[in-house]
């Protein structure tokens, strides 16, 4: 049995949203596409379980979400920029496809400080966290702990 598939476009259409907010849904996760070459198809089983729709037999139950927050102090824009690549890079392979990793990142220039964070399945978050763990504990020069104030 085939599924209907819709764009972008018409998702956006039949929901009475603009096209940029569905993009913001599928890039967030809170709803499932495909992508095709450059654009992403929809299958109307998400689209109905976006809109509430979803039967009842669909429902997964049982699936557990992690979010964290990590803050570390003490850390200049360059460093900052290459531990969010790091964690970045690492959250966007080798993981579950239905079930993203999503990771933030956000400096403060001011306080040096960085926060990132981490929202996903227990397993790949605590996967995350390890390298997080082992980058920042060990002597490898990725971080430059001394802080230049401008």
């Amino acid at each position: 049995m085939k599924e209907d598939m819709y764009s972008v476009e018409q998702v956006a259409d039949r929901l009475g949203l603009h096209v940029r907010t569905v993009r913001g849904y599928i890039r967030s996760g809170r709803l499932r596409a495909v992508r095709i070459g450059k654009q992403y198809r929809i299958a109307g089983s998400d689209l109905d379980a976006l809109t509430g729709q979803a039967s009842a037999a669909t429902t997964v139950i049982g699936q557990a979400e992690v979010s964290s927050i990590v803050q570390i102090d003490g850390v200049d824009r360059a460093a900052a920029d290459r531990l969010g690549t790091l964690m970045l890079a690492s959250a966007n392979t080798s993981h579950d496809q239905a079930n993203p990793l999503r990771v933030q990142t956000v400096y403060d220039e001011q306080r040096h400080r960085m926060k990132i964070i981490i929202l996903g399945d227990p397993a790949s978050t605590a996967e995350l966290l390890h390298l997080l763990d082992a980058v920042l504990n060990a002597d490898n020069g990725l971080l430059d702990r001394e802080v230049h104030d401008a």
